[in-house]
């Protein structure tokens, strides 16, 4: 999360030439300068892995000169995790070869820079400097989420050490045991390998403590990918921003925008919450589905299904679909935690306000759709997709909870009862309903 950092002062010197760092993380923030990994003992004398505001990944070293190796493509996929391997070697006798650079199991071959590291070059690691996860010196911190973070000490490793292909899917996967080829070093450590834990789960001890900031412990992961809110989202307004791995929307003053998920769905049955945390003046927020995600305002189409609270009745919502508004449900404002169901088998689409499901409906009636705020079209785009929008000059926060745990940095206070794919809600899911994540989709 931004503002949160990790960190470590090592209690003896060691290899300052030979080392491997690797981590999976999950972007939050884009166009920012965050940092991953590094130490810094004064300006003339740092080392950093980050993520810059153009979104490329590189590992810059500086002593009065700069070394570095910066890739070309970029980073933009806020809901993938990626697989980050630094390989590094400064005694090798080819220079391309002391800088190494691994994105999902695969070398990268093309730079926007390369300046190579002198042969032997000693580097700001291993030395009595704090080492810093999640910030460079006192800012660049990194918005997002790491998991299985991991220090070589001394070994230039391979990343099929820290990850390995699925011989069914094909695709780049975790592995929950790692052991390097030679040591971990006396600096080596893996932490974040059990949710927020810090302690350090090699064969050393070299526990990190938290620097500032909150670490949250979320059930995204690698092996099961949450949905967030999409930054990316065409009719967005820039003036609006993200944060907690954009699963907390500010909605800045603008005009009509709205901000889609970045996983969508055309069958089964879905389930999330998102609670509204505060507003500044009358926002007429409005979240549900939407289908068409490139050029319409929201619930300006066929395709698109909202329930809006804050309306000039103070008792009654909202249910607004193809710019037509309809008096339905309570009304619900700063505080409330409004909870989506989605039956897409049987096309209808259901709101809760902490937990009540408005005009008594019944997620679980199936076709009869009882209480149901719409029966929903087919998606023209093939998919719907979660969404929050707001009318005119209105200001808002919404912090999503797909079944991470958290609105925001704040645990859910009383876990409900979960559906059978894993996600934490604070409301029981209905029967039959997913989270919205990957096991959740193949399920």
């Amino acid at each position: 999360m931004a503002s949160t950092y990790l960190t470590r002062t090592p209690g003896s010197a060691s290899n300052r030439q030979t080392w491997t760092w690797s981590a999976w993380i999950k972007l939050g923030a884009l166009g920012t300068d965050r940092n991953l990994f590094g130490a810094y003992a004064h300006s003339a004398d740092n080392l950093k892995i980050n993520i810059a505001d153009t979104d490329q990944v590189s590992i810059r070293f500086y002593n009065n000169t700069e070394y570095q190796l910066g890739l070309n493509r970029v980073f933009r996929d806020t809901s993938a995790w990626y697989h980050l391997v630094f390989a590094v070697d400064t005694t090798l006798a080819s220079g391309g070869d002391r800088f190494k650079i691994y994105v999902n199991g695969v070398r990268e071959t093309s730079f926007a820079a390369a300046n190579d590291p002198t042969q032997n070059l000693q580097m700001t690691i291993n030395e009595a400097t704090a080492t810093q996860i999640g910030r460079f010196n006192t800012g660049a911190y990194f918005d997002g989420s790491m998991s299985y973070v991991a220090f070589v000490d001394g070994t230039a490793e391979l990343p099929t050490i820290f990850g390995e292909t699925d011989s069914v899917t094909g695709q780049w996967k975790i592995k929950t045991s790692i052991t390097p080829s030679s040591a971990w070093g006396t600096n080596g450590f893996l932490i974040l390998k059990n949710g927020n834990s810090l302690t350090d789960e090699s064969t050393n001890t070299n526990n990190f403590t938290l620097g500032g900031g909150t670490l949250t412990k979320t059930e995204d992961c690698p092996a099961n990918v949450f949905c967030t809110m999409n930054p990316l989202t065409s009719y967005y307004a820039g003036a609006w921003t993200f944060s907690n791995g954009n699963n907390t929307v500010n909605m800045a003053t603008t005009s009509e925008r709205y901000v889609v998920g970045t996983m969508g769905f055309s069958s089964g049955k879905w389930y999330w919450e998102q609670k509204y945390v505060s507003k500044s003046d009358s926002t007429f927020s409005r979240v549900g589905i939407e289908s068409n995600i490139n050029n319409t305002a929201p619930d300006q189409s066929t395709s698109g299904y909202g329930y809006r609270g804050e309306t000039s009745d103070a008792s009654q919502g909202m249910k607004v679909n193809n710019g037509t508004y309809t008096f339905w449900g309570d009304d619900y404002g700063v505080g409330d935690i409004i909870g989506c169901a989605v039956d897409m088998d049987n096309n209808k689409i259901y709101f809760s306000i902490n937990g009540v499901w408005q005009e008594s409906g019944d997620p679980t009636s199936g076709a009869t759709g009882t209480g149901s705020a719409f029966t929903i079209i087919d998606p023209p785009s093939g998919f719907y997709f979660p969404k929050i929008g707001k009318e005119a000059a209105a200001t808002g926060v919404w912090s999503f909870n797909f079944g991470n745990g958290y609105f925001g940095t704040t645990a859910v206070s009383s876990a409900g009862t979960p559906g059978s794919t894993p996600g934490v809600f604070e409301y029981d899911v209905p029967s039959g309903y997913e989270p919205l994540t990957t096991k959740g989709l193949n399920t």
